[in-house]
């Protein structure tokens, strides 16, 4: 399981900023990532029954380690906050972890950079990932809500560094083809021609032994 996939369960934090006693008229970030949230949790567990042993250790204590962050900040903003307060508390918390989702993948760029090769980066994951970060970044905008366009700026900025690195490094996957030369063709006639003229004239077992038995 990679960093981008663990971390995605920060997602949880995104749908809490949505819900109207942390701010008003937000139902849509909550429902989409509220959604999001849901299938990165199955992903998690399927990965949690399969993995081998060390790998699912450290997903279970970053799960552990995000199920706990995300209870205080719950509980701090609905006990000890008031709904201003609560809306700057949960926003910035919702942004610093949107922040750290979309950077995670930054250990895979740097891993494409040193390779030069895109075999440990998917196409779609870092197309979906540009799309959705300028999709919101766009809806953040127009809403005026700097807690929801600042990290998906972010995200924007990052899947577009992935899709120039995937431009770049994408050709140098694959094999050069060898232009067969004059040199080359001339050779494989000549092989040809000499095969026609010398066939093979070898007898199997099987041939030699119906021969001693005629």
């Amino acid at each position: 399981m990679d960093a981008g996939n663990a971390t995605g369960l920060f997602l949880f934090f995104a749908p809490m900023y949505g819900l109207p006693f942390v701010s008003q008229n937000n139902m849509l970030v909550t429902i989409v990532n509220g959604i999001g949230a849901a299938f990165e949790s199955i992903y998690v567990i399927i990965f949690l029954i399969f993995a081998p042993k060390k790998e699912k250790h450290k997903t279970l204590a970053l799960l552990i380690f995000v199920l706990v962050v995300f209870s205080v900040v719950t509980l701090v903003s609905i006990f000890a906050l008031r709904e201003k307060q609560r809306n700057f508390f949960c926003g910035y918390a919702s942004t610093f972890f949107s922040i750290l989702m979309y950077a995670s993948p930054l250990s895979v760029t740097r891993m494409v950079i040193k390779t030069k090769s895109v075999e440990y980066m998917p196409f779609f994951l870092s197309l979906f990932a540009f799309l959705c970060g300028t999709s919101w970044f766009v809806y953040g905008l127009l809403e005026k809500d700097l807690f929801v366009a600042v990290p998906n700026g972010f995200g924007c900025v990052l899947g577009a560094l992935q899709l120039i690195l995937y431009g770049i490094y994408y050709d140098r996957e694959r094999p050069a083809e060898k232009t067969p030369t004059c040199e080359s063709i001339e050779s494989e006639l000549e092989n040809g021609k000499q095969h026609q003229q010398n066939p093979s004239t070898t007898d199997s077992p099987h041939d030699e032994h119906t021969q001693v038995s005629g």
